[in-house]
């Protein structure tokens, strides 16, 4: 008689592996597939090749999502101190860079092995290459068709991922069996990503590429998809357009044809604040030169393209009007601009959109359509915040699903 698989998860990245091992480890008998010769490419890669493997301070304010409320389920049931328990039960050695984030020491690797520890002390059998050809459900079981042969399982958990780096395998199958089975999908798209910029609306800046500026950035609004943000980042000029944290932060909430908007003075840490008026009308000024000004708060060359937009270059502040000299700070600090769109799959960190969240449980992720049915990781519509949050969201809701099998 043909072995019958408690559950099938499809998907060998950071939440199908971490889900078949806690599901393993509670006796569930689990065979994990997945079409790349090499597991975990992703993990390997993020964080700079030292994986950001959570974040101290994750919570449901730090996720993307049309139902804000599914998250917090998952995450209070295995919030990020869990996971770090168990990095520190490895031995594997882990600082805190930035705002929470927590990366290893060493190699993302040492992230990779743990699961593979996790799924082997849980008995799982892990396969790939595999190919699925289909996937089809019976009255009392499900069958999983691949170019090995047929695997029958009592449950089908989806963790393919998403959409980022179509170079290491990333696909839409998780969404295309949504689909099938007549689940909602949210459109996806490219989030934590660099934003383009047209030669006209980016003012000269891309001369400057390769700069790094701490900057407050706002993006979205309330009657958009997600909301609205502000965020207190480094933003970096390239030849293309923005990039760096504040940018892919801002990215996941930006409508396409809406403006974001820059104070590129507000990451200024001062006493009470920054003074805008101390930079702009402190009588000490009036002999100094437009851009010698600027320099006191941005970087020279960034001074110098600002007064040259507003043709302030070589010019005493006191020789600027009142008018010219409100024009200039307004476009310091509510520079205003449209991107042309992302830089899109390539270089985008994570999947914004997915399943819809109304069509799961958010106690178990499984389908409220389909018994047996069950969706985690980045194929949900839950995008994280930039530290972290992603991985964080795989392990909460793998571990949710794993307890459900």
């Amino acid at each position: 008689m043909k072995k019958i698989w408690d559950a099938i998860i499809i998907g060998g990245g950071a939440a199908g592996l971490f889900c078949a091992g806690v599901a393993g480890q509670l006796g569930k008998k689990i065979l994990v597939l997945d079409h790349a010769p090499v597991l975990g490419e992703k993990i390997r890669i993020s964080g700079g090749g030292r994986c950001n493997f959570t974040n101290l301070h994750s919570s449901p304010a730090n996720f993307l999502s049309l139902n804000p409320h599914f998250i917090k389920s998952a995450l209070a049931r295995y919030p990020s101190q869990a996971f770090i328990k168990l990095v520190t039960s490895y031995r594997i050695g882990y600082h805190e860079k930035h705002q929470g984030q927590l990366f290893c020491d060493d190699s993302a690797k040492q992230i990779i092995e743990l699961l593979f520890s996790e799924c082997n002390q849980g008995g799982v059998v892990i396969r790939n290459p595999v190919q699925i050809q289909s996937i089809s459900q019976d009255p009392s079981h499900w069958s999983v068709h691949t170019n090995d042969g047929i695997e029958i399982t009592k449950a089908v958990v989806m963790a393919t991922g998403g959409l980022p780096v179509p170079a290491i395998g990333a696909s839409a199958y998780s969404l295309d069996i949504a689909k099938q089975f007549d689940l909602a999908v949210i459109d996806p798209r490219p989030a934590l990503v660099p934003l383009s910029f047209t030669a006209d609306s980016f003012g000269g800046l891309s001369e400057l590429a390769g700069l790094s500026v701490p900057v407050r950035i706002a993006s979205g609004s309330k009657g958009y998809r997600y909301g609205a943000c502000r965020f207190t980042e480094d933003l970096l000029l390239t030849h293309k357009g923005l990039s760096g944290p504040a940018v892919l932060q801002a990215s996941s909430y930006w409508e396409e044809g809406e403006p974001i908007h820059i104070d590129w003075l507000g990451a200024i840490e001062r006493p009470g604040g920054f003074n805008y008026d101390e930079l702009f009308n402190h009588e000490e000024n009036h002999v100094k030169l437009v851009e010698t000004i600027l320099a006191a708060a941005l970087p020279q060359r960034l001074a110098k393209a600002f007064a040259d937009q507003k043709n302030l270059l070589g010019k005493k502040w006191a020789e600027v009007s009142k008018k010219d000299r409100q024009a200039l700070k307004e476009l310091i600090t509510n520079w205003s601009v449209k991107p042309a769109g992302t830089l899109g799959w390539k270089k985008a960190e994570v999947m914004l959109g997915g399943v819809d969240t109304k069509e799961l449980d958010g106690q178990t992720m499984e389908s409220r359509k389909h018994v047996g049915l069950f969706f985690i990781g980045e194929c949900v519509d839950v995008t994280g915040h930039l530290g972290g949050h992603n991985f964080q969201w795989a392990w909460a809701s793998g571990f949710a699903c794993a307890q459900a099998l």
